[in-house]
Order: C-alpha cells, then structure tokens, then sequence
C-alpha cells in the first residue's frame, strides 16, 4: 500500500471512530440542561454523577475501538493540521461568539444562535483540515449552521438551545461517522 493511502487511513482512523463522539455530544445536552437548571440537574451532585458516567462511557468505548482495532498514531502532518484545526475552533467560536452575539461593547447584536453558528463552522473546518470531510458532515453540520443562522433567536439568550442543537448534530455524526469507520475498517477476518 503506498504512503498516501496508509495516512488517509490514518487519517480515517482518528477521525471517524465515531462512536467516541457521542458522550461529547451528550456532554453538550448535559451542560444545556444543568444551566437551565431542569429537574434533578438542580443539584450539582447529579450533574457530577453525570459527567463521570459519561466519562466512565467514552473510557469503555474507547478501550473498544482499541481492542478490536488496534491503535494508530496520526502522521506528524496530521497532528499539525489538528492543531491548526484547534487553534483556529478556538479564534472562530471566541471571537465569532463575542462580535454575533454580545451584550456589551462592540458587536453586531445579530439575531442568529452564535453557539450553532460558529460551532458548525468549527467543525466543517476541523473535518475539511483532516481532510476527511465526508458529505454526511456537510449535511449535519450545514443544517446545524442554516439553523443557527436563521433570523429568529432575539430575545432570550439562545446558548442553551444552541448547546442542545450542538449535542444532538454531534451524536448524529458519531452514528454516520463509526458507519463509514466500520466500512473503511472492516472487522478482522478472525472476529
């Protein structure tokens, strides 16, 4: 197999093990509903309880991925473009979050779900930059950012909504992500 192939398997590997994405999707739902503070989520002990289950979850599914997979380390090319990838998540949500949606000083004031919208390029970027942006991303997170952007979320502060929105887009790519990791990936033969 040539080079190329093996990274853009490498590449695959790390990004689509798709089933690890979902308890950080969870953990975005888990955060909305501690903030609004709904049924037992009032206390923070239910809340703590949650996060290390969720925790405890992704350790098991990870261990999973490695048992019946085994472990790749990404090229060194590809652990600088996941570092840009980060670098610039972290500019597009700060700064797109403060100029879309601010209360003090200098901002557009748009009314647009900035959570949604910055969190849906963030990730179109991420996936494009890993280069292993598939059209199932495109379709989730495209929609997540339509829907952000619509003109409706005046008012209230949106975050909360916008963090649901975020959770349920990413435990959706999770499901399509581990679908195309179990293709690219077949089971081994002696399984």
């Amino acid at each position: 197999m040539e080079r190329g192939r093996l990274e853009g398997a490498g590449a695959s590997y790390v990004h689509l093990r798709g089933v690890l994405a979902i308890p950080g999707g969870l953990l975005f739902i888990l955060a909305a509903l501690g903030n609004w503070q709904v049924g037992p989520f009032r206390h923070d002990w239910v809340f703590i309880a949650c996060v290390l289950a969720i925790g405890a979850a992704y350790a098991l599914i990870a261990r999973a991925y490695r048992e019946r997979y085994g472990r790749m380390t990404p090229s060194t090319e590809q652990q600088l473009r996941a570092a840009a990838a980060v670098a610039l998540g972290f500019a597009v949500v700060l700064g797109g979050s403060l100029l879309l949606r601010s209360r003090a000083g200098f901002s557009l004031d748009l009314p647009v779900n900035a959570i949604a919208v910055t969190f849906a390029i963030v990730m179109l970027a991420t996936y494009a930059i890993g280069g292993v942006l598939r059209p199932h991303h495109v379709a989730v997170y495209g929609t997540l950012l339509a829907a952000g952007a619509l003109p409706v979320w005046h008012g209230e502060d949106p975050a909360n909504v916008g963090l649901v929105m975020c959770g349920a887009c990413v435990v959706a790519c999770g499901v399509l992500d581990h679908l195309a990791f179990a293709r690219t990936f077949p089971p081994p033969l002696d399984a």
